[in-house]
């Protein structure tokens, strides 16, 4: 009986040490996607790359089979890129999760005509759920990086200097949702055209059956953009964009703010400062800063004004032929 009990105490800890061992990726293997993920550095937040991670030498213990790859991604994430009858080279960069739920996964991939960096999303429950493309080797003369910062928020920038010696820039922002997509929620730039970059609403194509949800505007610039936050009535989603001063004074801000009356409503955040009180009243909504904004807006203006919302056109009704 005691040679039997030693028995097993010798054989647990084999086990357990094989199950530990990373499952080498840059083979046809039958990885599962405990392997995959782990395979990954986990870094801690905010993390960069620039685009001179794709000109240097890739780490050989990085590399990950593109058969291998194809197990956990869709054939279609780089298809579009490097077409259906080119596999290229899989190198991992690096991983991190925004607590509990989905992993943020950034990864290179490398063909002999093209050098892409992308960073991917997989839910809790270890899915794929989307894939965004970050930038290429090859920019005509910009150099890029890419930041995911501590609120998982994702800034592409790409800059370059003119012939005066001026340093341009151009910075798109943004946000992973749990429906699988990366939505551009704000565009920065100081390139000559830069004003006439049109506004992207993050939230538009939400449900707006609420009698309060719809677009309160002052101009194309000011916005204050209100959607159903679901079957929970006490609350609504809410996006905010302002510019003042010819442009001089920006601001923007997207949340989720609750009723405290029928025409009251307050956005607060555990994790953030910042305080909004929404007031409606027939066809307006006035907005004003309650607690300090500073972080969603510059300096020297306030999240604070009227808007009027702007009326929806209906849905002309099609005639069936009989």
């Amino acid at each position: 009986m005691l040679k039997k009990y030693l028995l097993i105490f010798i054989i647990l800890p084999a086990f357990f040490s094989c199950k530990s061992k990373k499952v080498p990726l840059n083979e046809n293997t039958h990885a599962d996607v405990d392997d995959f993920l782990e395979a990954f550095p986990t870094v801690a937040l905010p993390f960069q790359i620039t685009d001179d991670i794709l000109d240097r030498d890739q780490n050989d213990s990085l590399f990950v089979n593109y058969k291998t790859f194809t197990l956990f991604f869709p054939d279609s994430v780089l298809n579009r890129y490097f077409g259906k009858t080119t596999k290229p080279k899989i190198y991992l960069v690096a991983k991190t999760r925004a607590g509990k739920n989905e992993y943020y996964l950034f990864f290179n991939a490398i063909s002999q005509e093209k050098e892409i960096a992308f960073l991917s999303c997989f839910t809790k429950q270890k899915k794929y759920s989307a894939c965004k493309y970050l930038f290429s080797l090859n920019n005509d003369g910009y150099n890029a990086s890419a930041t995911l910062d501590t609120k998982f928020t994702e800034t592409i920038t790409h800059q370059h200097k003119s012939s005066s010696g001026e340093l341009l820039y151009k910075k798109d922002i943004y946000v992973y949702n749990d429906v699988g997509k990366f939505n551009l929620i704000l565009t920065e730039s100081n390139e000559p055209n830069a004003r006439n970059l049109p506004l992207i609403n993050p939230i538009d194509t939400l449900p707006r059956k609420h009698t309060l949800s719809g677009d309160y505007l002052q101009d194309k610039k000011n916005l204050v953009s209100v959607r159903d936050a679901g079957k929970d009535v006490s609350r609504f989603m809410f996006f905010i964009h302002f510019e003042k001063d010819n442009g001089d004074c920006k601001g923007e801000l997207k949340g989720t703010a609750k009723f405290i009356s029928s025409t009251i409503a307050q956005y607060h955040s555990n994790n953030d400062p910042c305080g909004i009180q929404f007031s409606f009243k027939g066809n307006t909504v006035y907005i004003k800063e309650i607690s300090v904004c500073g972080s969603h807006r510059d300096i020297k203006c306030l999240f604070e004004g009227m808007y009027y919302k702007k009326k929806e056109q209906k849905k002309k009704s099609v005639k069936r032929i009989k």
